[in-house]
């Protein structure tokens, strides 16, 4: 074969080598999109069986349409028209929510990353929605398989609650940041499991639940819960109450709340009584409490408290009308009050009072001081 100037002939050698590297090339696609392929299979076996187990405990997750996809790295399953009939509850509640994203690496099938698109809307299964919730985004993630999971967390940035009335819009809910985080911390989930919580809470306002959320709260909660016999799948008012039968308690390890001036933070323990509502105590100390409770409108709770009573009395028995004048300052200056009623101490350097958060019944109590109601849980 002659040659042209300036253009060399390829050599056999030559070619036989570019075309090997071809080959490898699609070799190692084939061999990746097989994998891909398989691994799309066993993310979409364990999504099927989240639901399945879900399903077991009576919430049923559906989709209008859903599609797979992300090759060649991740895995994506996209719900679109998400659904989901929570009928374990004493009162069935169906949710909704135009879109939820659940992604995991090829490599990791056991993590998986949702992201939901809203608004979301909850309702009486069949009736016109409730509450309706916004966000600028949501996401969530879950560890772990159907039969052994490990832990899961939800993160919602500006979540938005309204309660829809009669065509109109009522605020309920209102924050910067909310987070959920559990994990198992002891046991199996076949064994005596024990869970961890931590809730997250920035700026967040909620002036229909309390008096005392009208202002933003920073607040931050951790708690360990005893009790479970088991992880199984079952409904949540069926697992209170067994967690109620075997004594099971809620230990708040750690809980911190900022709210303008006032902070506060506290420890104690929680339990469950026959309604199904929280009963105990916590052990709080409290720094610039002054303005909260002046927020809440507690003068007149301080001088009537029986608290007070017994002090004023006690103090009209040394001296008669000490005790009158000792309630009504107490009314006038609330710090004052409240610190007849605990005990002085210090929080981050600043005066502060410790004083019991005490819950009975479900009913709340700073002190002598009522907060509100918490509802039943079962």
């Amino acid at each position: 074969m002659t040659s042209v100037p300036g253009h060399p002939v390829m050599r056999p050698r030559t070619r036989r080598r570019y075309a090997a590297m071809v080959l490898l090339v699609l070799a190692v696609i084939g061999g990746w999109s097989w994998f891909w392929a398989y691994s799309a299979r066993r993310a979409q076996a364990a999504i099927e069986g989240w639901r399945a187990r879900e399903a077991a405990a009576g919430r049923l997750y559906r989709c209008g349409s859903q599609d797979f996809g992300g090759y060649p790295f991740r895995i994506e399953v996209d719900c679109r028209e998400a659904s989901a009939l929570l009928r374990d509850e004493a009162v069935p509640l169906e949710i909704r929510t135009a879109r939820i994203l659940v992604a995991t690496q090829i490599y990791d099938p056991t993590l998986l990353i949702s992201e939901f698109t809203g608004p979301l809307t909850i309702s009486d299964p069949g009736r016109p929605s409730q509450l309706v919730v916004r966000w600028r985004s949501a996401q969530s993630s879950l560890r772990g398989t159907p039969s052994a999971p490990e832990r899961g967390s939800l993160v919602i940035d500006a979540p938005l609650v309204d309660r829809l009335d009669n065509g109109s819009q009522r605020p309920l809910l209102r924050a910067e940041r909310i987070e959920l985080h559990g994990r198992l911390a002891d046991g199996s989930v076949a064994d005596r499991p024990v869970i961890e919580i931590v809730l997250r809470a920035r700026q967040a306002v909620a002036p229909e639940l309390s008096p005392a959320a009208a202002q933003p709260i920073d607040g931050e909660v951790r708690a360990v819960l005893y009790g479970l016999k088991d992880f199984t799948p079952k409904s949540w008012a069926a697992r209170l109450r067994e967690i109620r039968s075997a004594g099971g308690r809620i230990e708040i390890a750690e809980m911190r709340v900022r709210q303008g001036e006032t902070l506060a933070a506290g420890s104690g323990s929680l339990a469950l009584n026959v309604n199904g509502r929280l009963q105990g105590e916590l052990h709080m100390t409290v720094a610039g409490l002054e303005p909260f409770l002046g927020a809440i409108g507690a003068a007149r709770m301080v001088q009537r408290s029986p608290h007070m009573e017994n002090l004023a009395g006690a103090l009209n028995r040394l001296a008669p009308g000490l005790g009158d004048v000792a309630r009504e300052q107490a009314g006038a200056n609330l710090a004052l009050g409240i610190n007849m009623l605990g005990r002085p101490a210090t929080l981050e350097g600043r005066p502060a009072v410790a004083i019991p958060l005490r819950f009975d019944d479900g009913a709340v109590f700073l002190g002598p001081i009522p907060l509100g109601m918490t509802p039943a849980l079962f």
